[in-house]
């Protein structure tokens, strides 16, 4: 029988609006959406009284209520080290947004706190749950590109308002945490554990105090590179494409795919070009389904652990490579 888990939002982003407390709404025998927290209590009223829950005017509040079972957590990198630390010490599981660490020794505490008190921790790179990317992984398999000679992957999007916390650089901001984060999952989630940092570089933009872009490329010890391309104020991209023995796949709309797209994956042979739809799909609603099936089943919690520490210590290489090569005091 499904346990109905009672989750709270801490913090009114925008992505939980529009997409994960819907996805949680969806999933009414699995979740019951208990209340929602902000540090403005008008802005915590007007989500409450959206989705038909308790709004809580702080963070802590909701944090130490007895009302919940676990917490959604959509707030800018920089701030949760210390509220997933309090989430876990309240015996909370814990969704967080990606970035979920500012480095490597963050997500290492972070998890091992997860572990130490029996609790789920995972972090919100929800593509990776769309049926799309099971369809690259059966077509792999299968062969018809042939041994994997290279990837190559980039996620990047026009400029943002003034404003946006992406460019707060003192919260968690900046492309390294943000876009950078999907080109180096895709490639952990498609290819394995094995990649490593060889190269690295980022633009620090002076006058918005953060990093806007960059690129990485990470190898394997099979000989498989993986060039990897993130950027703010760019061209919008969106995809991962891999080059094989016989012929090359791409995934389209690889990161972003709306629920009500069928996005294309693109397979070039020396037969031709086919172009496969993908199926519709809700990847928010899957992520939150994963989510709930490792609050029932410890045995889930593991990969979810290894996941995160795999992720920020790819995430910390590729910063510590370009402050290294530039010069910059670490």
């Amino acid at each position: 029988m499904t346990k109905l888990i009672r989750i709270g939002v801490l913090g009114c982003a925008n992505i939980a609006h529009r997409s994960m407390i819907p996805a949680i709404r969806q999933l009414d025998t699995h979740f019951d959406l208990t209340g929602i927290a902000s540090r403005d209590g008008v802005k915590a009223a007007s989500f409450a009284t959206d989705f038909a829950c308790k709004p809580y005017g702080s963070y802590d509040e909701l944090v130490e209520t007895s009302d919940v079972d676990a917490l959604y957590i959509p707030l800018p990198t920089g701030l949760h080290k210390k509220w997933i630390d309090r989430a876990l010490s309240a015996g909370k599981h814990v969704y967080a947004e990606k970035s979920i660490a500012l480095c490597e020794a963050d997500a290492q505490e972070m998890v091992a706190r997860a572990r130490a008190n029996s609790l789920v921790l995972m972090e919100g790179f929800m593509f990776q749950y769309h049926t799309q990317h099971l369809q690259v992984k059966e077509l792999l398999a299968s062969g018809i590109i042939g041994e994997l000679r290279h990837f190559s992957s980039s996620f990047g999007f026009p400029p943002l308002l003034d404003g946006n916390f992406r460019y707060d650089h003192a919260i968690g901001g900046g492309v390294l945490m943000d876009a950078a984060g999907y080109p180096v999952r895709a490639t952990h989630f498609l290819l394995g554990d094995e990649f490593e940092v060889k190269a690295a570089t980022l633009f620090h933009h002076k006058a918005k105090g953060t990093q806007t872009y960059g690129s990485a490329f990470l190898a394997n010890h099979s000989g498989i590179g993986a060039s990897l391309a993130f950027s703010f104020d760019s061209f919008y991209q969106c995809r991962y494409e891999l080059l094989g023995q016989f012929g090359k796949l791409t995934a389209e709309r690889a990161f972003t795919a709306r629920q009500d797209h069928r996005p294309r994956l693109v397979l070039e042979t020396n037969a031709g070009t086919q172009v496969i739809e993908a199926e519709q799909d809700n990847h928010f609603v899957n992520a939150m389904l994963k989510f709930h099936a490792s609050i029932n089943f410890a045995s889930d919690r593991e990969a979810l652990y290894s996941e995160i520490l795999l992720q920020s210590k790819t995430l910390s290489a590729i910063k510590e490579l370009w402050q290294r090569n530039a010069g910059i005091k670490q």
